[in-house]
């Protein structure tokens, strides 16, 4: 999706540019020579794209240090540019700023060029070549010779697009997100509003990147921005609509807990680029007050599923867990799960789904009498709930366990004593049957 957009974003802001009045070179300088000037004037008349950028590069190496070279190059990044040859585009626009480094219509398609590629090949070199360019395009100061409003215009057309490269460069190389978040914010700010409403444009791919670039900030703050851009995006953007739905759901329930609300915030997001100052989405209850709710409200405790029990275990407050575990201590109890570590004496077991994920035990069984080798389980094995073969033990002592770099969810690592291995009870087969007495089979 990605390169099918950038190229649609490339020819469209190119077009746009190439295309302003401004931006073409104006020349009132003479060729003394003759023959420098036929030349001159047979290259720049051809009709054929591809015969006059021919035509031009000869002249060029005929006449390497013309007066008219800046022209040259200039008519030479737009023969390259209607040929759709990036690679020699770029490389005329890189020889006009060798001789004319301010020169905003070889920075602008550097830009162009640059940031295409650094979206496909994530190349650092790239990247960076395309925000320093980008930079010089920022800084650069309006000619003597352009009227204010042509400046205008010409900044109108190319500030955006530098601001999203930067942006581009500051999330991909850099790794600096809270930079590109600022880039991209900068560069929506200088689109009128349908240029954020149009598919495809760049305005609204940017819209999509900077939802992007917020989830990847660790602030939960910056998960209520990603949900409004992507409402915003998901609005326009008609041909990727399901993409974005999914990302955006998934933002809004693991901020929110579910999706009730969301229809309101596309509605609010359709309306205007940036969310208002008063906007925010309530957060989803943190794990203590769920397991707080859990404890109040469950009249028996003991009838919570082992899951349940866990989970209140590993993320309560010291009251909830020690209520919770007063009901579990010296009680007996199945272990279904599968094996991560097993001896003799101990069976390490995870038996929720983050353990299993993770392949960490979060029971762990010491044994009432040590295992024969035979009895050992084999790592991977799954123990299940009687009258399968199971694991049972009595609940002895339990620790909370932080979340951590590679565990994200925070845990409980709970022991048990007199761990004992249930058989799988077999159903007795069934009896024979016998006929009655003085019972005989009719003969066929």
């Amino acid at each position: 999706m990605k390169k099918l957009v950038f190229a649609s974003v490339l020819a469209l802001a190119s077009v746009s540019l190439v295309s302003a009045p401004m931006l073409r070179a104006q020349d009132s300088i003479v060729i003394k020579d003759p023959a420098e000037f036929n030349t001159y004037q047979m290259a720049t008349s051809q009709a054929d794209p591809k015969t006059k950028a021919m035509a031009l590069e000869s002249f060029l190496t005929a006449y390497p240090q013309s007066v008219v070279k800046n022209s040259v190059l200039d008519s030479l990044i737009d023969t390259y540019q209607g040929l759709q040859d990036a690679d020699k585009t770029l490389s005329a626009a890189s020889r006009l700023l060798q001789v004319d480094p301010s020169n905003m219509k070889a920075i602008f398609m550097s830009v162009l060029i640059k940031k295409s590629q650094c979206a496909k090949t994530q190349d650092a070199q790239t990247c960076d070549d395309a925000a320093t360019l980008s930079g010089k395009g920022l800084a650069a100061v309006k000619p003597a010779a352009t009227s204010d409003a042509d400046w205008k215009k010409l900044i109108s057309g190319t500030y955006p697009v530098f601001h999203s490269a930067i942006a581009l460069d500051d999330i991909t190389s850099k790794k600096d997100i809270k930079g590109g978040i600022s880039e991209y914010r900068t560069e929506l700010m200088l689109y009128a509003p349908e240029q954020t409403t149009t598919w495809p444009s760049q305005g609204l791919w940017d819209t999509l990147q900077l939802a992007e670039a917020y989830t990847k900030s660790d602030s939960p703050d910056h998960l209520v921005q990603a949900v409004w851009f992507y409402a915003r995006a998901w609005n326009y953007a008609t041909p990727i609509k399901a993409q974005i739905e999914k990302k955006m759901n998934y933002y809004y329930q693991k901020y929110h807990g579910n999706l009730d609300g969301l229809d309101a915030v596309k509605t609010q997001a359709a309306a205007t680029l940036f969310p208002p100052g008063t906007f925010v989405i309530s957060a989803a209850p943190t794990p203590a007050e769920i397991v707080h709710k859990l404890i109040v409200e469950t009249t028996n405790l003991a009838t919570l599923n082992l899951g349940d029990k866990e989970y209140a275990l590993a993320n309560g407050v010291k009251e909830d867990s020690d209520k919770m575990w007063a009901v579990l201590k010296n009680q007996v109890t199945p272990v279904p799960g599968i094996v991560i570590e097993a001896s003799a004496s101990v069976i390490k077991v995870a038996v929720t789904q983050d353990a299993k994920d993770n392949k960490i035990a979060d029971f762990i069984v010491n044994m009432k009498k040590p295992l024969a080798d035979k009895e050992i389980p084999a790592v991977g094995f799954e123990y299940k709930i009687p009258p399968a073969t199971a694991l049972v033990g009595t609940y002895d002592t339990f620790t909370q366990v932080p979340a951590t770099a590679t565990v994200a969810a925070q845990s409980a690592q709970i022991v048990l004593r007199d761990g004992e291995i249930q058989l799988e009870k077999k159903k007795p087969a069934a009896a024979a049957h016998k006929p009655a007495a003085g019972h005989h089979t009719a003969a066929h």
